[in-house]
């Protein structure tokens, strides 16, 4: 992307979010340049136990018939709506599943998962009784209350009721509050890599490995 297109997209970003937003915003990509794109990988065996009182109400969605247009217009609400859309229907179209968290009846957050292989190259082998985590996002008005760690714990519950053995996830180095969140939850650091791409296949190098 050229700097005159970045400082254009920062300057609608301004006018819609405002000041504070916008220093937040520049604030994490500076943190995110830091970090290099390293990853902190996690896993959580399953079924888990104890799990706390739920926030809000789990919705679960397997494909994109079992969608409300309100849904999908609020899930492309936050970011580019046609490349959203396009990411949910590949999404769906490699079996993942979508999960959904409603506060008094709004969507405050959401999160996918995918059973046996993941979207992406990973950094190491999905096996057919693993379900992977991913790309989760809790709307702006409703951070703070910890509706993340809550879903999360929602859906390890879930899918080890219907047969996963081991979830994992991971977020980037930089992404202090999903870090914080997954703090909260029954998740366990395996260790930190970086993913790179040589030709077709991913280079995983490991920065830390079999943390407890």
């Amino acid at each position: 992307m050229s700097p005159a297109s970045s400082i254009s997209r920062l300057r609608h970003y301004h006018r819609k979010n405002g000041t504070h937003a916008t220093l937040w915003r520049i604030a994490t990509a500076f943190q995110r340049a830091y970090s290099a794109g390293r990853m902190e990988l996690y896993s959580c065996d399953l079924p888990v136990a104890d799990a706390p009182v739920p926030l809000g109400t789990l919705e679960r969605k397997p494909n994109a018939a079992m969608m409300k247009i309100e849904e999908k217009n609020r899930i492309c609400s936050h970011w580019n709506p046609d490349l959203t859309r396009r990411l949910m229907e590949e999404r769906f179209a490699a079996t993942a599943e979508l999960w959904l968290l409603r506060w008094n009846g709004t969507i405050a957050a959401y999160g996918w998962t995918l059973r046996g292989k993941t979207i992406e190259p990973h950094y190491f082998p999905i096996e057919a009784h693993d379900t992977h985590l991913f790309d989760f996002f809790v709307f702006p008005q409703f951070r703070g209350r910890g509706i993340n760690p809550s879903l999360i714990w929602q859906i390890l519950v879930e899918i080890g009721d219907d047969g996963s053995r081991r979830a994992f996830i991971e977020a980037a180095a930089w992404n202090r509050a999903q870090l914080a969140s997954l703090a909260k939850t029954p998740f366990k650091k395996l260790g930190a890599a970086r993913k790179f791409r040589l030709g077709k296949r991913p280079l995983v190098l490991w920065s830390q490995v079999g943390l407890k």
